[in-house]
């Protein structure tokens, strides 16, 4: 993943969504429980990655304080739930496992925020950055050294950067 020098930015044409999903593990040492919910989603991932129909636009990952995170960006809610209900997809059976052995044990915690954003209400800036996010799911292109958060988003056509760009 090589850095691009300089200032750009990420967008998504038209309305999409951010999903963002995570897992927190409670007890360590019962690998057995929380290492089965960790693989399963970079598995999913490279099944979502070989199907463009999927809606499915990309996806960044890292760690919280809470422990192992991807920020997933989709076409649609509706894609987005219809993978996640997918009894041939990845997903179902594992949602279905993790309930069935997992869930009320607490040796593992899970969680998922989802927000619909509509066209034209984000913004992003990446500096000096490989492509991740919104510049690694959709458009990446180069910004000028005045561009700012307010122009970006469309809240001040003629805001000016408090802090000089490079």
């Amino acid at each position: 993943m090589g850095v691009f020098s300089g200032r750009y930015t990420g967008s998504v044409d038209g309305d999409f969504v951010v999903f963002l999903i995570g897992m927190r593990i409670n007890r360590p040492l019962k690998v057995h429980r929380w290492l089965p919910v960790f693989v399963a989603m970079p598995r999913m991932i490279r099944e979502l990655e070989a199907d463009p129909g999927s809606g499915f636009l990309g996806a960044t990952q890292g760690f919280m304080t809470t422990g192992p995170t991807l920020i997933q960006y989709w076409r649609s809610f509706e894609h987005l739930e219809r993978y996640a209900r997918d009894p041939d997809g990845r997903h179902f059976p594992a949602w279905k496992r993790f309930n069935q052995t997992v869930r009320a044990s607490g040796d593992v915690g899970i969680w998922h925020e989802t927000y619909r954003v509509a066209a034209g209400a984000s913004e992003s800036i990446y500096g000096n950055m490989p492509r991740i996010g919104l510049a690694k799911a959709g458009a990446h292109r180069a910004l000028g050294s005045t561009s700012t958060a307010a122009r970006r988003i469309g809240d001040r056509e003629h805001d000016r950067a408090p802090v000089a760009g490079y």
